[in-house]
């Protein structure tokens, strides 16, 4: 892999990496802001309640932890280069979601839309790179080639 390549992965991870860390470092703000913003679909009601109950957390911090382990681990991975497609598709996921719940402009007066617009934007931007990864997925290892009575042993 090249070292723009390995620069540009690194670079592209740090935003989730820092993102999913503020997550996590601030639990209880992100925890409400789900909580303000995602309701559990009748369909998977019961199986909630379910984990509500094992787990002794609301589901809005069930989701908050996943959502910021997901960006913080799938981000280092993507840095490191393990297991580039499954965390791709992984962020991809957490991106989508989080673009359809938090930055719905598409519900909002045009002024106060313009920033969640630009958000939504850089978003599906992120999603281009990540769908740019699962198709490559991690890079091969380069092979040394040497000259035909060069080996050393």
């Amino acid at each position: 892999m090249s070292a723009f390549v390995s620069a540009g992965r690194v670079l592209f991870a740090i935003l989730f990496i820092v993102s999913g860390a503020l997550h996590l470092f601030d639990l209880g703000g992100t925890t409400a802001v789900i909580a303000a913003k995602v309701a559990t679909p009748a369909a998977v009601a019961d199986y909630a309640t379910q984990l509500e109950g094992v787990s002794g957390m609301p589901m809005a911090r069930i989701l908050a932890i996943v959502a910021g382990a997901l960006e913080l681990i799938g981000g280092v991975a993507l840095a490191v280069n393990f297991g580039a497609r499954l965390f791709a598709v992984l962020l991809i996921l957490v991106t989508a979601a989080a673009t359809f719940y938090f930055h719905d402009f598409w519900n909002q007066a045009w002024p106060g839309a313009r920033a969640d617009m630009v958000l939504t934007l850089k978003n599906l931007a992120l999603i281009g790179g990540l769908l740019m990864i699962v198709g490559i997925g991690a890079a091969p290892r380069p092979v040394l080639q040497t000259e035909p009575g060069s080996e050393t042993y």
